[in-house]
């Protein structure tokens, strides 16, 4: 539509592409093996992940592809404690699945003492269509963002994994009216947990999309119970309104951000923000993130007339591994067609940015989206200790990125 032949940047650096055989990447996670680093990429059209060897990020390696169940996506890809995390979603009809049962849903566990040659411990099933996204971080327990079969929509089951061949159920937690097989009596249109929870302690951080921002107690893991909520939508979008919640650790601010459905800007406001919750019960939104601008010389003069999906989607997650970045100041946020944006949040009430990076448009169609035409969308980063920056889109490999060593004012 408005083709790019090389990728726009301020303030980042592109050092490396790497092309993932002709696939195309989404979710993604660190492994540090002695003095080995290996990236793994869940895939966006096709079922299983790929494994890179980022060990030199300016010559990476690629390792292999492992191919994932069929009728499947396995969008997502958590490691700790040397384990990985595979989601599996059944497949819907609109991506060419078909009704349940499903064979394969809910989530692999894997093995990284071999890092170029997972070994499959187990599988947990939801007893539905599977999971989207989860949150694992070592330990015992995967919380896990589930479709059981009689809800409206996903929920959260936290699974203990400590004998990772016969993962259990421990609980379960839902936004009422979900429950439509004991007699609840719905929700409204989007009313479930999307981006998948963060937990800090006792408490878990829960986007729930149109059922806003939730806090859970979660001390008595048997018994998760709602601290508070925080309703997005209105006046944001209706579905995912709310798709990520990032609390910082030492600071009480958790940073959200809702997720575009439609092209062309069609869809209402979506938005990203910083929420405080020194007062627990009483979280209330501060500030938001400026929309981000188009560099200059481009052929459209905002994003939403560029086409596709403009929007923020999904923000870089430290998640307590030591091989990823841990900068409570930074926000790295994917914004689709605006590509990869970073803020300067060390002032909560004025998050300012200061850098981004545009990839250039596909060359060619790896999936289905966008339907606008061959646009560049960007959908998931991952910073890595070392610095480096990996950035996912719908119809190209990943990029591998750096901040700028000498930053310069925004070009105008």
């Amino acid at each position: 539509m408005f083709p790019q032949k090389e990728a726009i940047s301020w303030n980042i650096d592109q050092i490396g592409y790497a092309d993932l055989d002709g696939k195309a990447g989404f979710k993604m996670a660190i492994h540090r093996a002695g003095e080995r680093w290996y990236l793994y990429t869940a895939l966006l059209w096709e079922p299983g992940f790929v494994i890179l060897d980022i060990t030199d990020p300016y010559s990476h390696r690629y390792v292999k592809h492992v191919p994932g169940p069929t009728d499947t996506m396995t969008y997502q890809i958590q490691i700790a404690d040397g384990k990985m995390i595979t989601a599996m979603e059944a497949t819907p009809l609109y991506l060419g699945g078909h009704e349940g049962p499903w064979e394969n849903e809910g989530f692999l566990i894997w093995d990284l003492e071999d890092p170029e040659n997972p070994r499959q411990l187990g599988v947990f099933k939801t007893g539905g269509s599977g999971t989207h996204r989860n949150y694992y971080d070592g330990g015992q327990y995967v919380y896990a963002t589930g479709l059981p079969d009689g809800y409206d929509g996903h929920i959260l089951q936290i699974v203990d994994i400590s004998d990772p061949t016969n993962p259990t159920e421990v609980s379960r937690w839902w936004r009422e009216g979900q429950w439509l097989a004991g007699g609840e009596g719905g929700v409204p249109a989007g009313t479930l947990l999307h981006g998948g929870a963060y937990v800090v302690g006792d408490r878990a951080y829960l986007p729930y999309s149109a059922g806003g921002f939730v806090i859970l107690d979660i001390s008595d893991i048997n018994a998760p119970k709602m601290v508070s909520d925080l309703p997005f939508s209105p006046p944001f979008q209706h579905f995912i309104a709310v798709h990520t919640a990032l609390p910082l650790l030492n600071r009480p601010l958790v940073v959200v951000n809702s997720e575009p459905v439609f092209e062309n800007g069609t869809g209402s406001l979506g938005h990203a923000g910083i929420v405080d919750v020194s007062d627990e019960e009483n979280p209330r939104l501060i500030s938001l993130f400026p929309l981000p601008e188009p560099p200059p010389g481009v052929p459209y003069k905002n994003f939403v007339e560029r086409g596709a999906r403009f929007g923020p989607h999904n923000q870089h997650q430290w998640q307590n591994q030591d091989v990823l970045l841990h900068d409570e100041n930074t926000c790295f946020l994917t914004y689709f067609n605006a590509g990869l944006r970073v803020y300067d949040i060390s002032d909560e009430h004025l998050p300012k940015e200061i850098a981004y990076f545009l990839p250039p448009d596909p060359t060619d169609r790896r999936g289905a989206w966008p339907t606008t035409g061959l646009i560049a969308q960007t959908e998931d980063v991952l910073v890595d200790s070392r610095g480096y920056i990996f950035i996912s889109d719908k119809n190209q490999g990943l990029y591998i990125l750096r901040l700028s060593e000498t930053r310069t004012p925004r070009p105008t």
